[in-house]
């Protein structure tokens, strides 16, 4: 798997460094060839498996692009930075990240919940 930084200016290196409070989203866009698609199902499958188990871990759903596309995003919702950190830096993940297909690009790149008045709640 390679890294494609979803903002090159503010790398997922960087946002793991950062100081926050409250709930946070990981949005991670993947791209995979055609013939690795199952494969990179089923390797999301067991990351999603091992986070589910961690705590502050909240949900995640994986999307897949209509029609014949390639491309995937995964939606996790953590209760906070110091609890997706302490998951996304334990061994037993990064051992996980080499299961997924050698075509499959990864942008990860982590989000907070923004209220704007009279459509969304923060």
């Amino acid at each position: 798997m390679t890294f494609d930084e979803m903002d090159p200016t503010t790398p997922v290196s960087s946002q793991l460094a950062a100081s926050h409070s409250g709930p946070l989203v990981l949005v991670n866009k993947f791209t995979v060839a055609p013939e690795d698609r199952e494969a990179l199902i089923a390797a999301w499958t067991d990351d999603a498996t091992f986070f589910k188990q961690q705590p502050g871990f909240i949900s995640a759903q994986l999307h897949r692009g209509l029609g014949d596309s390639n491309v995937f995003l995964n939606y996790a919702v953590w209760e906070s930075l110091d609890r997706f950190r302490a998951a996304f830096r334990h061994p037993d993940f990064r051992d996980r990240l080499t299961r997924y297909p050698a075509s499959t690009v990864a942008s990860p790149h982590l989000f907070e919940r923004l209220a704007v008045p009279g459509i969304c709640l923060s």
